[in-house]
């Protein structure tokens, strides 16, 4: 299960569930030890070196769907979004990298 922690909004190992899980397999795999960690950076809007755009399909739960026609995966983002945004953005863009020695 991948989880991630960022003190500076009181989140601790946070899970990335529902397919998030997934996309997150897909855009670590050419990451050697991805497992120990990695830095995700992700924007609102594009950014050089982004690796995937997803866009928004739907609210549940509290959480929103976003789909990357790319990759043709759909995951779950929890309520935690709302941490970084004031609203679900239509479209979300990441980046997956190897952390820094």
């Amino acid at each position: 299960m991948w989880v991630f922690d960022d003190d500076k909004v009181g989140l601790v190992r946070e899970p990335f569930v529902a397919g998030a899980d997934k996309i997150i397999d897909r855009l670590v795999a050419n990451i050697p030890n991805a497992e120990a960690g990695f830095n995700l950076l992700f924007s609102a809007r594009p950014f050089p070196g982004y690796q995937a755009k997803f866009d928004w399909q739907r609210e549940e739960y509290g959480g929103n769907w976003y789909y990357n026609a790319e990759l043709n995966i759909e995951g779950w983002l929890c309520p935690a979004l709302f941490k970084y945004f004031h609203e679900a953005p239509k479209e979300l863009y990441a980046q997956c990298k190897a952390i820094a020695a």
